[in-house]
């Protein structure tokens, strides 16, 4: 069995080639029930499909098919097209690569922590489908223990590397429970839609995302299980944010001071946290001066960013020596199933002989033997029986002059403290 990675990511295809070749969850488990009609070399995969990749892990039993030509048939699309962005790794670059992409190594943002939920996802469904039942079993729950030592052992996602992400953390160090916070997003294109989705994540107790057009708002607002306004509401909203984030491509500020000074008056003063993502600013920069205002601007972010992309590499570095040794540890476990299969038929075969002598020994004793020689017979019997194999080996290696047989057959045979006769052969 051959284990195989193949696909496309966002290093080697474009926005436009990535949505041809993205699967939705009932696309894949069609594509995959067909997979191994259309391959009968293959006996397992799964199919992962996120909006930066599209790849499919497969153990391949004899020839490796052209997963280029069969990808290009199941969307539709010229294979010509495919094939310069395609991607394959075999055996050890395989098993690597899967773990890089369960680890966040090989994300548009390194260390993103979704991916390894989304590949979570991906085998569930080829196990459910009986698609995944074996050994490629067993290589994703490798994978997914050496994923999980990446987040726990190097902190590779403790520091946030997106602008979205970091102005939300950034909101986490001043609300020390964003779930009693209120959120007000200025915006709806797509950096506030990720700055919702991340304060959705973080349970906030209710976002309001204000817009030129309310409809559009509306929209958004829907998708994180808040509410859209209009820009003429601002003033009102702003009185119950605690947390405002505007990003916007307005050429003049949105928000002034005097309109901030209205709202902190109303707010008894509670302090507000805001971070003005646009350029040009959406918030005057006037505002930052007030006592009970925190204003970062997308400046403060990237410095934070660069810092963190930097903690982060140091990571991956680390995250990468813990795929080394799991790859290793992987092939440790694969040899070692490899001697179950010779032990069972070990056993089975000293459980044949021994039945044989027993049953001897056992009439033996039925026909009024003196039960102390026949145990004795059939210690003798059976110890010879089980050395006659061996016995015959051993001397044919000896006269063969294979010394590291020799050696090895020791290492089998005998216990690790056992000393050999001094009788030589």
């Amino acid at each position: 069995m051959n284990l195989i990675a193949v696909g496309v990511n966002h290093t080697t295809a474009d926005v436009e080639l990535r949505e041809q070749l993205a699967f939705s969850a009932e696309q894949a488990d069609r594509a995959l029930a067909r997979l191994r009609d259309d391959l009968p070399g293959v006996r397992e995969a799964a199919l992962l499909s996120t909006c930066n990749r599209t790849e499919l892990y497969c153990l391949v039993e004899g020839e490796v098919p052209d997963f280029g030509d069969w990808l290009a048939a199941e969307r539709r699309m010229p294979v010509d097209t495919l094939r310069p962005a395609l991607y394959r790794h075999q055996g050890d670059l395989a098993l690597e690569h899967m773990m890089r992409v369960a680890g966040g190594l090989d994300s548009l943002v390194l260390g993103e922590p979704q991916i390894l939920g989304q590949m979570r996802e991906a085998y569930a469904r080829a196990h459910e489908a009986g698609l995944v039942n074996g050994e490629l079993g067993r290589v994703f729950q490798d994978v997914f223990s050496v994923a999980k030592r990446i987040r726990t052992e190097t902190g590779i996602g403790a520091n946030p590397v997106s602008v979205a992400y970091a102005a939300v953390s950034f909101a986490r160090h001043i609300f020390a429970d964003l779930k009693k916070s209120r959120a007000l997003l200025i915006g709806a294109g797509e950096m506030i839609e990720l700055v919702a989705r991340h304060l959705e994540e973080q349970q906030v107790r209710e976002i309001v995302i204000a817009n030129r057009t309310a409809a559009r708002a509306q929209a958004l607002a829907e998708q994180v299980g808040g509410r859209g306004i209009a820009l003429e509401e601002l003033p009102v909203a702003l009185e119950h944010a605690d947390i405002l984030i505007a990003c916007t491509a307005a050429p003049i500020p949105i928000l002034g001071k005097g309109t901030v000074e209205r709202a902190l008056k109303r707010r008894r003063h509670k302090p507000m946290f805001m971070v003005d993502i646009a350029v040009p600013r959406d918030i005057e920069p006037e505002v930052g001066e007030m006592d009970d205002v925190y204003l970062y601007t997308v400046d403060h972010l990237q410095e934070a960013i660069q810092e963190n992309v930097r903690a982060r590499e140091q990571a991956a570095r680390e995250a990468a020596g813990l795929i080394a040794e799991a790859v290793t540890q992987h092939h440790r476990s694969r040899r070692e199933k490899r001697a179950v299969g010779v032990l069972r038929d070990y056993r089975r075969q000293r459980t044949e002989l021994a039945d044989q002598e027993l049953e001897r020994a056992l009439a033996q004793l039925q026909q009024g033997s003196d039960p102390e020689e026949v145990l004795r017979r059939f210690k003798h019997n059976l110890v010879n029986k089980w050395l006659h194999r061996p016995s015959v080996t051993l001397r044919r290696l000896a006269a063969e002059d294979r010394a590291e047989a020799l050696l090895m057959a020791r290492e089998i045979l005998l216990d690790q403290d056992g000393e050999a006769s001094s009788e030589e052969s």
